[in-house]
């Protein structure tokens, strides 16, 4: 079974993302934030990483950068999913690394089918 880390700090958009995946059949661990979340995979390294962008300490291109400059974690997908939705912001994210970027609000199935087309590789 897949583990996907999800890596937001709103409550209530990480318990969304949550349900979706678990109901879809991945397993799913949470960090709020950047530092978190890099604590986190140090521990247990994720298949992928759902990731918000603006989030206190650590914002989601920092650490989409870190993770995709460190030869332990490098092939990780990366999933941005954030509110910001402007063509720059997608393009800024693509730059920092990220596999894939969905803009808030978005579809239950575009997030889904995303997360399982990168877990196939």
């Amino acid at each position: 079974m897949s583990i996907v880390l999800i890596v937001e700090d709103s409550i209530a958009q990480r318990e969304m993302i949550t349900d979706l995946l678990k109901a879809s059949g991945l397993k799913v661990t949470h960090a709020s934030d950047g530092v978190e979340a890099l604590e986190a995979i140090q521990t247990a390294p994720p298949d992928l990483v759902v990731l918000d962008i603006v989030m206190p300490r650590m914002n989601g291109y920092e650490l989409c950068r870190r993770l995709k400059s460190d030869p332990k974690t490098q092939n990780v997908p990366v999933v941005m999913c954030s509110s910001k939705g402007e063509e720059f912001d997608r393009y800024w994210g693509m730059k920092q690394g990220a596999d894939a970027y969905i803009a808030k609000p978005f579809q239950p199935t575009e997030l889904v089918g995303t997360v399982k087309q990168l877990l196939r590789g």
